[in-house]
């Protein structure tokens, strides 16, 4: 059998058209939430990672790996996510999964340390990760026509939604009750989600068979690419990338293993992953845009946390509220996005929602020392109206067009596209701060010199307040020298935030400029009762 054959080989479908639409909203619905719960726990430790830290008596290089280790196993699955739902079904492989994800939060509510948290919060991600892709194929089987692009409004506003609440709904968290919460609230809906999904989900049957032909030496080779490639991307900003040899070696196995593994998806007959869908304009655009909407995204939840916590000083708790307006505006937007959906170009809202990021980014800009929840208000609102203008049209537009057969596998490779987008913007805009924040002091610092009379007018305005503490006068010079650092840092630091701001803002105004290039889709044709 050729490639292109054993791409194309029939799915085992069963019947969603003879479900009736309310059948299909509910199940639909019990696996959103099986989505929410997997998206919304990757950055829902993320303001709490000094608790969960002091609670298992771990220092900040180990607690890092409470987040790293989710992401790392949720980027390997979720790629595979089309192959295992082939071979198990849709309904078992996503049921499987979320009693697997609910088990995997009790564990590491109840965790004993630091190494038993990142084994459990890795087989979480891994679990987690194999729900994502299944509900965006489930939409394009249940859905058609307005139905169609309403659930893809559904899924867009989850995946960039969730994400952006994890902070605000992890810092509450942990504020009111403790970080091992973070992990319980995951319980009650994971055991729904483990139960309705069998009950509800009628899409196809499994097909053990394929079990035979897989592709077991491109999933080795894909696991070690991402796996490493992760890795470097979220220590690589903290252990100064090629100076430290642990990510020099996983860069070198990352860069082999790509390599190897794209010949190997090329050359196979049966692929994990459709690189093959590349060839279709619609879609490498798509995954493009996939991977900016990453970068924006994931990026911004990034710096937004850190500014507030590094500059403002904020608790967990301040930060999400600070940052909650992005998802309020989001939800006040579906609407709105709905009702034009149906009506209007969907490259068109695309290019709003990308123009509303840029947009975004660009009031972000002007950022001084002292804002706060009020001056974010703003730029957060255009974000949080971006991300659903935005989104949705692009998972219509990208995946819409393909044929169900070659949908799962493809779905797997466009949501890589989203995390890949995260880690690496997560990682540039680390480097950024570091980098660029050395660059501005040393500037600002050029100018505090003893012809300037506003440094010697604090230095010893500060010195005299601390001599009239104490009379070593020696000290009260330190003292007066230190803050003058601290606050020379304080404002390099903010004006480093700016300049990373202004980069997202450049990359989402060349994506603009690309939306026209996208087709116009027509559906496939559903399933017909005899495609099985």
């Amino acid at each position: 059998m050729t490639a292109s054959a054993g791409l194309r080989a029939p799915l085992q479908l069963m019947q969603p058209a003879d479900m009736s639409m309310t059948a299909k909203v509910l199940a639909f619905s019990a696996m959103c939430v099986g989505m929410f719960i997997a998206l919304i726990d990757i950055q829902i430790v993320s303001a709490s990672l000094r608790e969960i830290g002091g609670g298992l008596s771990a220092g900040v290089d180990e607690t890092v790996w409470v987040q790293t280790s989710y992401l790392i196993a949720e980027i390997i699955v979720i790629p595979l996510s089309g192959w295992m739902s082939r071979v198990m079904s849709t309904r078992w492989l996503f049921s499987i999964s979320a009693a697997g994800f609910t088990i995997a939060s009790l564990l590491c509510g109840i965790a004993w340390n630091i190494q038993s948290m990142i084994v459990f919060r890795a087989l979480q991600g891994f679990l987690g990760g194999s729900m994502i892709p299944l509900v965006f194929t489930t939409a394009f089987a249940f859905f058609a026509g307005p139905q169609r692009v309403i659930a893809a409004a559904t899924i867009g506003a989850i995946a960039s939604l969730a994400p952006t609440l994890g902070p605000s709904v992890g810092g509450w968290i942990t504020d009111n009750y403790s970080w091992h919460w973070l992990f319980f609230v995951n319980l009650v809906p994971g055991i729904f989600v483990t139960v309705a999904v069998p009950l509800l989900v009628k899409i196809d049957r499994a097909d053990w068979s394929l079990l035979r032909n897989a592709d077991y030496l491109g999933m080795l080779l894909m696991a070690l690419f991402l796996g490493c490639l992760e890795y470097t991307l979220e220590e690589g900003p903290r252990l100064d990338w090629m100076g430290d040899p642990t990510i020099v070696t996983t860069t070198w196995i990352a860069a082999v293993s790509s390599v190897l593994f794209i010949w190997r998806s090329l050359s196979y007959p049966f692929p994990v992953v459709d690189l093959r869908a590349l060839k279709d304009r619609n879609f490498a655009l798509g995954c493009f845009f996939s991977f900016i909407t990453g970068v924006g995204i994931f990026a911004t939840i990034y710096l937004t946390p850190v500014f507030l916590g590094r500059v403002r000083g904020y608790s967990a708790l301040q930060i999400g509220m600070a940052v909650f307006s992005t998802g309020v505006f989001q939800i006040l937007s579906i609407p709105i996005y709905a009702f034009f959906a149906n009506r209007v170009d969907l490259r068109w809202l695309m290019m709003f929602g990308l123009a509303c990021f840029a947009l975004s980014m660009w009031q972000f800009a002007p950022i001084t020392h002292d804002w706060s929840g009020a001056e974010l208000m703003l730029p957060q609102a255009l974000r949080g109206m971006g991300q659903q203008f935005a989104v949705p049209p692009i998972v219509t537009l990208t995946l819409g067009g393909l044929a169900m057969e070659r949908l799962r596998l493809a779905s797997g490779l466009f949501n890589l596209m989203r995390n890949l987008g995260g880690a690496i913007g997560i990682a540039v805009c680390a480097t950024i701060l570091n980098d660029r924040t050395n660059l501005h002091f040393f500037r600002l610092a050029e100018h505090l010199t003893a012809s300037n009379e506003a440094t010697i007018s604090l230095l010893q305005g500060v010195g005299a307040n601390l001599a009239g503490v104490g009379n070593d006068q020696l000290l009260s010079d330190t003292g007066a020298l230190r803050q003058l650092w601290n606050l020379t840092y304080r404002e390099a630091l903010t004006l480093t935030f700016a300049d990373t701001f202004l980069a997202i803002m450049v990359c989402f105004i060349v994506t603009t400029a690309m939306v026209p290039l996208m087709r116009k889709v027509k559906p496939p044709k559903m399933p017909s009762p005899d495609a099985h």
